[in-house]
């Protein structure tokens, strides 16, 4: 039996937030699957990598909380990154039970071939700059939002304090 009405069109999959949410994510997650695979990174580990490249030294924790990521999910993803010979893992010298994450050559040396990402996914996107900086600052504003009011890090800002 079919529901009619307004409270049908609530409903409407469609017309849900967390739908078009889902698939936008899937979908322009699935655009740089190509773009990293000869790099050998997963999306989580470009991520990485891109908080690295901008915030180097960085805190397991630190980065966690940049890419809002719990300790589980970081621990094999920097394993993963260490064995491809981007990242190193090493004791805090100020504070033994902390690891510090440091990028190596080869990390630092994959910077200039993933400089060629964005403007790859913005072409295939195929919006301009402008409706995809509204895009993100839209977003921006339903994460915080729906963390609870808790800004997550403005662009480029990490709101974290750094390890040096």
């Amino acid at each position: 039996m079919e529901s009619t009405g307004e409270a049908a069109d609530l409903l409407a999959l469609d017309r849900q937030v967390c739908f078009a949410l889902s698939v936008a994510s899937r979908s322009v997650i699935g655009l740089y699957r190509p773009l990293l695979q000869p790099m050998g990174l997963t999306h989580p580990q470009y991520l990485a990598m891109l908080a690295l490249w901008q915030h180097e030294p960085l805190s397991v924790k630190e980065l966690g909380e940049l890419l809002q990521l719990d300790p589980g999910t970081m621990s094999p993803l920097l394993k993963r990154l260490q064995a491809l010979g981007y990242i190193n893992r090493e004791r805090n010298s100020k504070d033994e039970r902390a690891l510090v994450v440091t990028l190596t050559p080869a990390g630092r040396r994959l910077r200039a071939e993933a400089e060629k990402i964005p403007p790859a996914i913005v072409a295939r996107l195929g919006m301009d700059l402008d409706e995809l900086q509204h895009l993100h600052q839209a977003l921006t504003r339903v994460i915080a939002a729906a963390c609870g009011g808790d800004d997550p890090a403005p662009s480029g800002e990490s709101g974290v304090q750094r390890v040096r």
